[in-house]
């Protein structure tokens, strides 16, 4: 019976074939243990000589690392593995023999590691973080579609930006200037006038000189945005949003979160909801505690993480003066400086995860806002129009899966949250 190894446990004591690669391997004079991989999971496999014959222990003590194989043997319980089971070989079949493998057991340099990220993603660790990627994709699906929103996909190639042209990539569309997305929330609030709630997920693309753990050239965001939805309504919907993510990630992928050695004690408390503090009083903690910051200013990754470290779960920064902040962003009611915004911060160092805001829906503020900024109304005329037929509250934000990634699986940096990294001074491979 061939099958794969996240599924042997459905047989015990029976013979199956697994086809794979290997690991890792280690003998003694009678037996040999063979570390296998199939892209499902990791199991051992074992040989014994004594049982399967000097014809085929030899060929499993010779078998060189990441060839391919069919093995063939019965599957038994073990509680000492991580998965519970292992294979006790009686067979090998070698599909490719693979020759001097440049990532051994040993410990290699980062740049060496990012040099061969194509086959650095068969590591244990890689291929732990890349579940857990895919759990919390997984899980972004089922909670938008259970609570009634439509998946919607706005272009990438785009005219104009949501916040500024700075920091996009410029190209050439025939003879126009256009730039990579920098984020799809513009042409989600005109799908939430047609469809009530929506959301997107999708490649974005920053044109940043940053070099920090935090940033990524390219990167994947998820951004929802509701009509007749005003600010509070917005942030339960995150914090029930990241609640699901973080249960399904516990729930799904318990292999993956031990074999990263995560403290699964700080993902069990991420229930909503979130604590939240407004700007202002962020302001005057970090002063109160050291930091040099004055009103009016943004926060910084030591800024963000002093305040994190004040709270067991993520912590919404509410009310951000309208300075430091898009120009789509609506104004408080009773505060026209602050405007109705927040950026939820995840726990342990980890930094802003989420930005959102209720967006303006006054036209003639929104115009107002164009002239502020410096924006072209020609360009924006499509997203005036918004407000010009049928306006109405709406609110939205948008999640970077990338540094959510970081947070649950407790990585040092972005660069192996993503299958291959786009860094300030890295296109390849």
């Amino acid at each position: 019976m061939k099958t794969t190894i996240s599924q042997v446990g459905k047989y015990t004591d029976q013979e199956v074939v697994i086809g794979g690669w290997l690991a890792n391997k280690r003998s003694s004079g009678k037996i040999a243990f063979l570390q296998l991989r199939d892209g499902t999971g990791f199991i051992q496999g074992v040989v014994v000589k004594a049982e399967v014959g000097e014809e085929v222990f030899s060929q499993a003590k010779n078998l060189t690392q990441e060839s391919s194989l069919y093995v063939t043997g019965t599957v038994r319980s073990d509680e000492r593995a991580p998965s519970g089971f292992e294979l006790t070989v009686t067979g090998i079949e070698v599909i490719h023999e693979a020759v001097d493998y440049p990532i051994t057991p040993k410990e290699h340099g980062t740049e060496f590691l990012m040099d061969h990220r194509h086959l650095w993603l068969r590591s244990k660790r890689q291929h732990a973080v890349m579940k857990i990627r895919n759990e919390l994709i997984r899980s972004t699906y089922e909670f938008f579609n259970e609570n009634g929103f439509v998946k919607v996909d706005p272009p990438i190639l785009t005219g104009s930006s949501a916040e500024g042209t700075t920091n996009l990539f410029h190209t050439k569309y025939f003879d126009e200037d256009a730039y990579l997305s920098q984020s799809g929330q513009l042409y989600m609030e005109a799908a939430a006038m047609a469809l009530g709630k929506v959301f997107s997920f999708g490649p974005t693309f920053r044109a940043e000189k940053s070099k920090t753990r935090r940033h990524l050239i390219e990167f994947w965001m998820i951004e929802p945005e509701m009509a007749f939805m005003d600010h509070e309504e917005s942030l339960q919907v995150q914090e029930q949003y990241v609640t699901h993510m973080i249960q399904s990630v516990l729930k799904n992928c318990q292999l993956e979160l031990k074999a990263l050695g995560r403290d699964l004690s700080k993902l069990e408390n991420i229930v909503a909801p979130f604590p939240r503090i407004t700007y202002d009083d962020a302001i005057k903690f970090l002063q109160e505690n050291g930091h040099e910051i004055e009103w009016g200013e943004d926060f910084g990754a030591p800024h963000e993480t002093a305040i994190a470290e004040s709270f067991e779960k993520p912590v919404f920064i509410t009310n951000y003066p309208a300075e430091i902040k898009a120009f789509y962003m609506k104004p408080h009611p009773e505060r026209s400086e602050v405007v109705l915004c927040a950026d939820l911060i995840a726990p342990e160092g980890y930094g802003e995860i989420i930005g959102g805001s209720q967006r303006i829906d006054d036209m003639d503020l929104l115009k107002q806002r164009y002239d502020e900024h410096n924006l072209s109304e020609d360009a924006y005329k499509w997203y005036l129009d918004l407000r010009r037929y049928g306006s109405v509250p709406h609110s939205g934000f948008g999640l970077g899966l990338e540094r959510t990634v970081a947070w649950v699986c407790g990585l040092e940096h972005v660069r192996e949250t993503i299958p291959f990294p786009r860094l300030l001074n890295r296109l390849y491979p």
